[in-house]
């Protein structure tokens, strides 16, 4: 039996912004694959990269360890991975090389990979596996074990046969992720994981899938790995697993990093059910849709799941946005499920995104006059980021020259023309969370007033905070006013 060697190719050091949040997340996917080589009783040997220095750290792993096939199998469900993100593309690209000079065959999985499999090829792996792969890895490792040269009839794969790149048939995804066994969580060391999130935000937090794709068809969202199609591990199924990372790691609190949480009828309210009956205590977030939200008594029943934060898609206050996004929700939905989750106890946060073509500054000013009306509890703020195989990434891909990917998560450079020039959408980014954290104060003084016997340090330390953003804001609306020229 040969032996394997299984890492990613996300470097937390390598997005400044994420490092410092410090907030992060075991690679999920990747431990998915690892477990699932495992069950087929594979030697499998596992490297994490997401504290390490650099790509160089793999060689005296590889050294250690010797291994015959090396995976870079990133994980599909984090969407700091989704970005495919330059650092960490040319990380993966220094691992794979690094790993060829010692005479392993490399196989590649990721999104980046999927999109871009002939960059990958040319810069030496062997395979690269299209979308969900880990049925694709298996396979394939069965045919490098037993010597078999053609793998043509292996689905989901790219290669190159006589100097030609080759793409297999399309594999179809997995419908029973029940049948899937849980993560390799034994193979990683949680405690930097720990340590850094008690450091940062004073309680451990750890991940969970408990779905995989969506069917929603929102034109600009790319979804290499698990596509259109959605498909749902049980509510008990998830149940178990909680159950049983409760015991060993005792966590505090669980990102169900699904595009879409609980989208089945009656999902929800059984996961509740389950949850209380077994005594489970803990704190969650999740992503969810505005339409969905509003939908049988989901608010009520994730409230009693222990949820206590929604990141929502409302990407824009522009109905005339939404609407050539083909996202499918009303603004009108998004004031709706904002203010019933605030009332059922539940933090409403919003993803945003300014620069999709056609924006207006009546546009944006939609956009922010429904974020200072509604204040989220958390606000993530990007431009439109075309992605290959997204219609939105078809209108644009001629206008990509010299730049197709962020370098990392904080870069948000718009890369191609609209209503205004690059610099506008990133003071824009500075303003509209500088005039957020104003309006975040002057409520916090209304509600000094309103409620003065039952007065929160919190409430007190953010109104204080008006002293700072004030100013802030106006002098970035300043800066903004100055940038405000049509871009040519």
């Amino acid at each position: 039996m040969k032996k394997v060697l299984i890492t990613h190719s996300y470097f937390l050091r390598f997005d400044p912004k994420q490092w410092t949040t410090g907030k992060p997340y075991a690679p999920l996917g990747t431990l998915y694959a690892t477990s699932f080589l495992k069950q087929h009783r594979y030697e499998v040997a596992f490297f994490d990269t997401m504290f390490s220095k650099g790509p160089g750290e793999i060689i005296p792993v590889i050294e250690k360890e010797k291994p015959d096939i090396f995976v870079v199998y990133d994980d599909g469900f984090n969407y700091l991975t989704k970005m495919c993100l330059e650092n960490m593309r040319e990380a993966a690209f220094v691992m794979i090389q690094s790993a060829k000079k010692h005479g392993c065959t490399v196989i590649v999985s990721s999104s980046d990979s999927t999109d871009r499999f002939e960059m990958y090829l040319n810069k030496g792996a062997d395979f690269i596996l299209l979308g969900e792969a880990e049925l694709t890895l298996l396979e394939l490792s069965n045919a490098l074990v037993s010597g078999e040269t053609d793998y043509f009839s292996i689905e989901g794969l790219a290669f190159k046969q006589n100097e030609a790149i080759v793409k297999t048939k399309h594999r179809h995804v997995i419908k029973d992720l029940d049948a899937l066994p849980f993560p390799a969580w034994d193979m990683i060391n949680m405690d930097p994981y720990r340590d850094m999130w008690l450091a940062h935000a004073g309680y451990f937090s750890m991940n969970m899938g408990t779905t995989r794709g969506c069917p929603f068809k929102c034109n600009w969202c790319a979804k290499p790995i698990y596509g259109n199609r959605y498909n749902s591990r049980t509510p008990k199924n998830v149940i178990a697993e909680l159950k049983w990372l409760k015991k060993r790691y005792a966590f505090d609190h669980i990102w169900f990093c699904d595009d879409i949480f609980g989208l089945k009828p009656g999902w929800v309210h059984e996961f509740a059910d389950l949850a209380g009956l077994e005594g489970l205590q803990f704190r969650f977030k999740m992503q969810g849709r505005v339409d969905l939200l509003l939908q049988e008594n989901n608010i009520l029943d994730l409230a009693r799941a222990g949820c206590d934060n929604i990141w929502m898609g409302a990407e824009s206050g522009s109905q005339k946005i939404l609407d050539a996004m083909d996202k499918g929700t009303t603004v009108e939905q998004i004031y709706e499920a904002t203010l019933l989750l605030k009332k059922c106890g539940i933090k409403p946060s919003f993803f945003i995104q300014f620069g999709y073509p056609g924006e207006t500054k009546d546009d944006i000013g939609k956009t922010i006059s429904m974020i200072n009306e509604l204040l989220p509890y958390e606000l993530g703020i990007s431009v439109s980021y075309p992605l290959p195989g997204t219609v939105f990434f078809e209108k644009v891909k001629n206008e990509l020259v010299s730049k197709t990917n962020w370098k990392d998560s904080d870069e948000l450079a718009l890369m191609f023309s609209n209503t205004y020039q690059p610099a506008f959408y990133k003071q824009l980014h500075r303003y509209v969370h500088k005039s957020y954290r104003k309006h975040i104060a002057f409520e916090n003084f209304r509600k000094l007033l309103e409620h003065p016997l039952k007065i929160k340090a919190g409430w007190i330390k953010k109104a204080l905070s008006a002293a700072y953003y004030l100013p802030a804001a106006f002098i970035a609306k300043q800066k903004l006013n100055q940038l405000e020229k049509p871009a040519r």
